[in-house]
């Protein structure tokens, strides 16, 4: 199985991501995107200002790093018969890639992509994911700002109706709620 945690920055899904993979134990591959690869780390540096690029440009190096991830990490470890959690995986190359780049190019240069099993979309309000990253970080990525979040939010709630055995679980609550819902939704 193939289950993807989506949300906004500071939503809280790499918390649910290791408490699921933690609840599973062995029987998990715990992995994200961008990935900790080459093509990941331009994203990130990306995300954090460090260099820039045009909207197109940074959706398609996801794209790069996701064909690679697929590959390298999460194709081989599902034939070993392992459930792979991911933290983040195409819903929100949609959510966030659609602020700057027209939805339809973003669904055509993902298209050959696998599509997970379940994905859940821990849905936090954007002023509460804003304060708890200005709690936790000490600089502001690219997306980390209020009006985008918001924007982010409604693209997340318009696409994921397109991904199979698709939840939303409220993430503005204590994590071991969030993580009990997350539990139920995938039937474990």
């Amino acid at each position: 199985m193939f289950f993807v945690l989506e949300g906004l920055d500071g939503s809280g899904i790499t918390t649910q991501a290791h408490l699921l993979k933690n609840y599973l134990a062995k029987k998990a591959l715990l992995t994200k995107e961008p990935s900790d690869g080459l093509i990941g780390g331009l994203i990130k540096s990306c995300l954090r200002k460090e260099w820039s690029t045009s909207p197109l440009a940074l959706q398609m190096l996801f794209a790069a790093d996701r064909a690679h991830h697929l590959e390298s990490e999460i194709e081989p470890a599902l034939k070993q018969g392992k459930i792979v959690i991911s933290d983040r995986y195409m819903l929100s190359t949609y959510a966030f890639g659609a602020v700057g780049v027209d939805i339809a190019t973003i669904k055509a240069i993902n298209a050959s992509f696998r599509k997970p099993d379940a994905t859940i979309f821990i849905d936090t309000p954007p002023d509460v994911c804003v304060t708890r990253m200005s709690e936790s970080r000490q600089h502001v990525e690219l997306f980390e700002e209020l009006d985008k979040l918001r924007k982010i939010r409604e693209n997340y709630i318009r696409y994921i109706g397109e991904f199979p055995d698709a939840h939303i679980i409220d993430g503005n609550r204590p994590m071991e709620e969030v993580h009990e819902d997350v539990k139920k939704a995938l039937k474990l």
